[in-house]
């Protein structure tokens, strides 16, 4: 009876199983314009004790091969930079530890010298779930701004750790 049973499972399986495929095929699997920086490199961290934030520096497969290659004054045209930022907080169980807290924001800068070029080759924008919206001209000027001061380092402040 048990090999019955287990032969009439296999048999169900075998005949279900194409119609899984099809299905799991007509599936759409959007992807986004900008790509997913949950699934990039580590380029570097910082912790900005001025505003209690710890932040997590990931780019796309551009951004990490110019990083390795060195080759990153200026950043090659393709590259996009994320910027993942939480709150700090002490560990829980470890006094001298500040680990992750609250998660605040996923900010980008996206390297297209043509498109962007009134603000030094980058374009700057924030993640809404999983479509990075890129800020108009008005809303990245305080971003430019603040990455004036680095020009001489293709205006990114991120000293990538993987040379």
């Amino acid at each position: 009876m048990n090999r019955t049973i287990f032969s009439g499972l296999c048999l169900a399986v075998l005949t279900l199983m194409p119609f899984g495929w099809a299905f799991a095929e007509a599936q759409p699997t959007a992807k986004p314009e900008h790509g997913e920086y949950r699934d990039w490199r580590l380029l570097g961290v910082s912790l900005r004790h001025d505003k209690n934030s710890m932040r997590a520096i990931v780019g796309n497969h551009v951004a990490i091969a110019a990083a390795r290659a060195g080759k990153v004054k200026p950043w090659p045209d393709g590259s996009i930079i994320a910027k993942i930022k939480w709150g700090e907080r002490k560990h829980p169980n470890w006094e001298q530890a500040t680990v992750p807290g609250e998660f605040t924001a996923a900010e980008a800068m996206v390297k297209d010298s043509k498109k962007y070029a009134d603000t030094g080759g980058w374009g700057f924008g924030i993640w809404e779930g999983k479509t990075l919206k890129m800020l108009d001209q008005e809303k990245s000027a305080p971003c430019f701004a603040c990455h004036l001061p680095m020009k001489d380092s293709d205006y990114v402040y991120t000293l990538p750790n993987l040379q």
